[in-house]
């Protein structure tokens, strides 16, 4: 259950109650959430996987692979991300920051910042948030494989299932602290939104 800054319930369900272990706590169902459906991107140099939360923001899931690469395919599979999430009616789209496990950024991760600001523009004033995206592809290959797909199988939905776990761990994250996961894209003249 949410409250509104005013203490209103905006579900008509029970008032909440105090955490009685720990006096002042603040229960994670107060915590602001917003509804809306959002997009997860993990940008590749060959795929680009995109996955969708339900309405509600509970529940991500894989949604397509689009072919991307150098120069026009890129731009390609950027301006149908832009089509996808407008025909959607994203809130946000949130793009995987690939980074190393020490948290340095490398090539992969200036694609992905590229690719967001590029996203950004396309999107304005729909939010663009980068979110750091490690473990995510092994994890979804991890349940891939649980799942029973082989490795020529896991090749074709890996980047959208990656872009799965990112999701989750998004909401996750915003259900968890009240506040969207990643850092906010800034526009391409600079402006944040």
């Amino acid at each position: 259950m949410l409250l509104r800054p005013s203490g209103v319930l905006d579900s008509g369900s029970r008032p909440a109650r105090a955490c009685p272990e720990e006096p002042g706590a603040v229960l994670m169902s107060q915590l602001p959430f917003r509804q809306g459906v959002r997009l997860a991107v993990d940008v590749g140099s060959v795929r680009v996987g995109v996955a969708r939360s339900d309405p509600d923001g509970v529940l991500a899931t894989p949604l397509t692979v689009l072919a991307s690469g150098p120069g026009a395919k890129a731009a390609q599979a950027r301006a149908e991300l832009a089509r996808l999430a407008i025909s959607e009616g994203v809130i946000e789209v949130i793009v995987g920051l690939p980074t190393s496990l020490s948290g340095r950024e490398g090539a992969a991760a200036a694609g992905a910042r590229e690719f967001a600001a590029d996203l950004a523009g396309r999107l304005a004033p729909i939010p663009v948030r980068l979110v750091d995206e490690r473990f995510t592809t092994t994890e979804a290959h991890d349940a891939l494989r649980r799942g029973g797909k082989d490795a020529r199988a896991r090749r074709h939905m890996v980047d959208a299932a990656a872009a799965a776990v990112l999701l989750q761990a998004a909401l996750d994250t915003e259900r968890a602290t009240g506040r969207p996961a990643g850092q906010l894209v800034p526009a391409r003249d600079g402006v944040a939104r």
